[in-house]
């Protein structure tokens, strides 16, 4: 009688039933986001940083070879930074690769944004490549992985059971973002009732656009912190409006993790728990969460990630792979 009325609560799975799981590896201040599906099929979000002998790639290798996965079915490039695209030529030679997505071509140019798409084209070349639109569907089987913004755009709709007057628009608007960081891919992961979004490095008016006057996307379980927590994006408007129950921050130790975008988060309205990949150690220990819910607490660290888990009832934990610590949140 117990364990059933565990089960109706969405405190353990059912009998047979797969979970969704979500991995952020630590690549110090970049994005790699790895999504293994019930299915088993595995969506790739960015590829953290080029060199320093492959050390993103392999962790991003290190977190497959956890999921038991052997490729990569869909990767994802948000946009066109060294931090996010710079180890996507190290993966496809480490792991099989299917389709590559991205928002086109970059906006940026000079030596550097010259060399990062060189290798990009390389890499992609005689692979499936698609250029996503919002309103696109990655087919990762399992979930339902809809993009909310492309190069620049942003769906034009409110998503099913949002577009509701957004009461935070007050934030004030800021001087527009001409970088790649304007141009990211966003999505809204759905798997049954639970809801997660990755807005890449959407900046501050971007966010403001998607969400004012009306809610275009509703509310989440778990939000990404967009640009790694940096005050050039996350506005109250679109923080407090997606209403997260559990904010991941994918900071560095000094990238990302800035005191405006930490205390808009932890200030978001029905916030149980915030976790950072790197404690930020310019914000000071009064602006950190505690060191449970940090993954990596020194600035020379062994890359430690969190883990996501998502029971088909809705209910998700956190794990953190650095102090083994595992918070559970029931189906609310």
């Amino acid at each position: 009688m117990r364990i059933l009325l565990l089960l109706l609560c969405g405190l353990l799975p059912a009998f047979g039933a797969k979970t969704l799981e979500i991995y952020f590896v630590d690549v110090e201040g970049g994005q790699a986001t790895l999504i293994v599906s019930p299915s088993g099929e595995s969506l790739l979000i960015d590829t953290g940083w080029s060199g320093m002998s492959g050390r993103d790639a392999n962790r991003i290798v290190a977190a497959a070879q956890k999921a038991k996965i052997k490729r990569i079915d869909y990767l994802l490039v948000t946009h066109y930074h060294e931090d996010h695209v710079g180890g996507v030529r190290a993966i496809a030679t480490l792991m099989p690769v299917g389709t590559f997505f991205d928002h086109g071509q970059t906006v940026e140019t000079g030596k550097d944004a010259t060399r990062l798409a060189a290798s990009y084209n390389a890499t992609i070349a005689g692979h499936k490549h698609v250029v996503l639109k919002p309103g696109d569907t990655i087919p990762l089987k399992g979930v339902d992985v809809k993009v909310i913004t492309s190069d620049g755009s942003r769906i034009e709709a409110p998503l099913a059971g949002a577009g509701q007057r957004n009461p935070f628009c007050q934030s004030i608007r800021r001087d527009d973002d001409p970088t790649e960081n304007a141009r990211s891919v966003g999505v809204l992961l759905t798997f049954g009732k639970f809801r997660f979004v990755d807005l890449g490095d959407l900046t501050w008016n971007k966010e403001i656009d998607l969400m004012c006057p009306n809610n275009s996307i509703g509310t989440v379980d778990v939000y990404l912190s967009t640009h790694h927590g940096m005050n050039m994006s996350g506005p109250p408007a679109i923080v407090h409006a997606l209403h997260p129950r559990v904010a991941i921050m994918n900071n560095g130790a000094r990238k990302g993790g800035s005191v405006e975008a930490w205390q808009t988060i932890r200030t978001s309205p029905g916030l149980e728990d915030l976790w950072q990949l790197h404690f930020a150690i310019d914000a000071g220990k009064e602006h950190n969460v505690p060191d449970t819910f940090i993954a990596n607490v020194d600035e020379q660290c062994e890359g430690k990630y969190l883990k996501l888990t998502v029971e088909p009832a809705g209910g998700f934990s956190v794990f953190n792979s650095r102090n083994n610590y595992t918070k559970a949140y029931p189906t609310k």
